[in-house]
């Protein structure tokens, strides 16, 4: 599973729409910043921290998101961050609402060794992961779109250090994931889409999961 990444300001390379407007780089940007080069977590029951969304238009819109699902206004009694595609494929229903979550770099834990890995498509490159989402309105009646982030199996030369990863999207597919119809069909197309970036993501050893100063994500 994928239960924390990161979104480093200081990114020179953007591979998330065909056409992203510089409002919404500078919208990416500043929240970046503003977060410190913490480490994104799924969102908590006291810190509402929420992380931004890439979600459809016309044209495609920057938006704060909730990471996990909410259930009678409570963080979900079951796990929500993730969604199998495999999941999806039998089940698309799920797949009415998606969205493309930004990031530079996702962790993962290495066993039995207990060693922390950063993936990603290189420094300074900001990509998309593939999300479905829903409504959720938390106990005082605040309402935020609820995101899952979408999981595959990992390719061979990643699963020795983690069996599964993102569903990352490639700028050419990111319009058809955020507005073709649900059916399975579109996972199945992602999925396809996804297995171009393979060669591209490699994983780095780090001592921690924390976010840092000298080295964000």
């Amino acid at each position: 599973m994928c239960a924390s990444y990161g979104l480093d300001p200081r990114f020179t390379d953007v591979e998330l729409l065909a056409e992203q407007d510089a409002a919404m780089l500078e919208g990416l940007r500043e929240w970046a910043e503003h977060n410190a080069g913490e480490t994104l977590r799924p969102t908590g029951r006291n810190r509402r921290n929420l992380n931004p969304l890439i979600a459809p238009g016309p044209p495609p819109v920057l938006q704060p998101g909730w990471w996990g699902h909410l259930v009678d206004g409570a963080p979900a009694p079951y796990p929500s961050i993730n969604t199998r595609s495999e999941r999806l494929q039998q089940r698309p229903g799920a797949l009415r609402h998606r969205a493309i979550v930004p990031a530079s770099g996702w962790l993962e834990m290495r066993k039995p060794e207990r060693v922390w890995h950063e993936f990603g498509l290189g420094p300074g490159i900001v990509f998309g992961m593939a999300a479905v989402t829903q409504h959720g309105r938390t106990a005082d009646g605040e309402e935020y779109t609820c995101y899952s982030l979408v999981m595959r199996p990992s390719p061979p030369h990643l699963a020795d250090v983690h069996d599964r990863m993102p569903v990352l999207i490639p700028t050419s597919f990111a319009d058809e994931w955020l507005r073709a119809g649900a059916g399975r069909g579109v996972i199945d197309d992602a999925l396809v889409a996804a297995a171009s970036l393979d060669e591209r993501v490699r994983a780095t050893a780090r001592a921690d999961d924390r976010g840092a100063a000298e080295r964000l994500f």
